[in-house]
């Protein structure tokens, strides 16, 4: 069912990324004078089609919704009508024929924004970015990082919640080898910035840069105390009620829920002496832990939940959203600063400083459009404006096959006062398509490699 749900989430967000890139250039074409044969989302099976009549647009829809294309009117691609000749793509001049192709990525980026903008005038409740303990020796407590500061921005972009904070940070983490400014405001509300100096060989690996940061939000101290009990479970067969406060297991005293639950947890099917202060009294109970698997471990649970004390998850939470001016400047922002990260950690892996491991394939984009969606609108609509972002930077680039390169031949056209040779366009299409080919195997090949 999972799978099923990821794939939807997969298909819708990659049908509407692909149609608004070849909407780019089926728009700008028709703009420009160029007839439009064929507009396409999709590949193989055609398994719906609509055409006024043998003069107009052809509209596709395609059995694998990985891609699209919009076929034009163009000598290279065979005959053409008399009649058709002025509307021939080939027969455009070279702003025209740059402006169709340039169209695609841009509307990318486009969407992107506006995406943004929704997100930023939608708003979102999230916890406070206040950081919490910081361990010594981490790569927090060398910049000077104190428990109880709230991050204000990350590298210039404002962060109002925990996660966008370490969303910013962790697209930012190339970016600190030398330095990534993190403005802060400290309890008696003086802003101050922190310096974070991350190795570049630690920003690649998420898993050890978070080890190594050592930035976690800040949790209260909560106290012991039951506040819901699960029917049927051995918190509830062994007597455990609501209200319930927990003071000692094993003569081992607590001093918050926290505490008491990495105790349960680390007794798996160990029978426990508990003490709880019940009504003023002190209640002696015996229980254990049931086992269970979780993140590949075996941890103890009995089936209680906490009673978390009036107003403290109002303290800890932020509700924000900005008005459709301010929310557009940001939107900008934020696409402009995806952009150039994205830009950047491409550039790092061609050069060889950054690990391929970077590459997300369609297994893993289609398990990141299904979680975005599980989390709510605002998750998924972020997921699209940055699978955007990286799409149309992707087509940008210089390489035969893709946008940037028919761009790059358009560039050589303008230097030199003539088309580049066909037979030179094929020699390096033929290269641009084998090094996009190698490249989907190798990101099909890591997404496989992540499953097991």
């Amino acid at each position: 069912m999972e799978t099923l749900h990821s794939l939807f989430y997969f298909i819708v967000a990659i049908g509407l990324l692909v149609a608004i890139h070849e909407f780019g250039h089926f728009w700008v074409a028709r703009k420009t004078g160029v007839k439009v044969l064929r507009f396409s989302i999709g590949f193989g099976k055609v398994i719906w089609k609509y055409q006024k009549d043998s003069s107009t647009t052809e509209y596709v829809l395609s059995a694998i919704p990985l891609g699209g294309y919009v076929k034009m009117v163009d000598e290279r691609e065979g005959d053409v009508a008399p009649e058709d000749l002025p509307h021939a793509f080939s027969r455009k001049p070279l702003w025209a024929r740059s402006a169709i192709v340039a169209a695609g990525p841009i509307f990318n980026l486009v969407l992107a924004v506006l995406l943004y903008w929704l997100v930023f005038m939608i708003g979102e409740t999230g916890m406070r970015p206040v950081v919490g303990t910081v361990e010594p020796t981490t790569l927090a407590a060398q910049a000077g990082f104190v428990e109880g500061e709230e991050i204000v921005s990350v590298n210039g972009i404002k962060t109002q919640t925990w996660r966008e904070t370490m969303e910013t940070l962790f697209t930012s983490a190339m970016d600190a080898e030398e330095g990534l400014p993190i403005q802060v405001k400290s309890q008696d509300g003086i802003l101050l910035t922190h310096t974070l100096i991350i190795p570049l060989a630690i920003s690649q690996e998420p898993e050890l840069l978070f080890k190594e940061l050592g930035l976690q939000a800040w949790q209260p101290t909560i106290p012991a105390v039951v506040g819901k009990v699960i029917a049927n479970s051995v918190a509830e067969q062994a007597g455990l009620k609501t209200g319930d406060h927990i003071l000692s297991a094993d003569g081992n005293e607590f001093k918050d829920w926290l505490e008491w639950v990495a105790y349960v947890q680390a007794h798996p099917g160990q029978a426990m002496s508990v003490l709880v202060e019940r009504d003023g009294l002190v209640v002696a109970l015996t229980l254990a832990p049931e086992s269970a698997i979780e993140n590949e471990k075996i941890i103890g649970k009995i089936g209680v939940g906490v009673q978390v004390p009036e107003g403290l998850l109002d303290s800890l939470m932020i509700e924000y959203s900005l008005s459709p001016v301010d929310a557009l400047a940001a939107a900008v922002k934020r696409t402009w600063y995806y952009s150039g990260a994205t830009l950047k950690m491409m550039g790092y892996m061609f050069v060889g400083k950054a690990s391929v491991d970077n590459l997300s394939g369609p297994i893993s984009i289609a398990q990141y459009a299904g979680k975005s969606a599980e989390m709510g609108l605002v998750s998924f609509l972020k997921f699209l404006a940055i699978v955007s972002v990286s799409l149309g930077v992707l087509n940008l680039l210089p390489i035969p096959v893709l946008d940037g390169g028919h761009l790059l031949m358009f560039a050589v056209e303008a230097i030199k006062g003539s088309p580049v040779a066909e037979n030179i366009q094929l020699v390096f299409q033929q290269i641009g398509m084998a090094a996009l080919l190698g490249l989907m195997i190798l990101a099909v090949f890591l997404d496989i490699g992540r499953l097991f």
